[in-house]
């Protein structure tokens, strides 16, 4: 497949809600998963711990809608825009975010997703 065929792939998942499934397919094995935050996940290696990363998620959120705009793709890499409303189960609290996700390719997989969120009041 080419850059822009993983892309448009990967991103109709996303659309579609299957989150899961395009881990599954696009990510590499040795992916590297960066977030704008410190902490123990601010920086993931690897496909399994991305997962437990991606199961923690789901399970210590609810999530009432999610969008997914893109993608745009630039050689081998591929912006996504994310706009999600949630609720923290832990305090119940809801919030709306959004998020610009950068991917890289190499080989037909994903080896890096870097995250940056949109800042309060902007």
């Amino acid at each position: 497949m080419t850059n822009m065929e993983v892309a448009q792939d990967f991103a109709a998942m996303l659309k579609r809600g299957d989150h899961i499934e395009a881990g599954d397919k696009y990510n590499a094995d040795d992916i590297v998963s960066i977030e704008a935050m410190d902490g123990p996940m601010a920086m993931v290696k690897g496909k399994a711990a991305l997962k437990g990363k991606s199961d923690w998620w789901y399970a210590n959120h609810e999530i009432h809608s999610a969008v997914s705009n893109g993608p745009f793709v630039n050689g081998d890499s591929f912006a996504m825009h994310f706009a999600i409303d949630v609720t923290m189960k832990a305090s119940g609290q809801r919030m709306q975010m959004e998020e610009i996700g950068i991917y890289k390719i190499a080989n037909g997989k994903i080896v890096e997703e870097r995250f940056y969120p949109m800042v309060s009041g902007q």
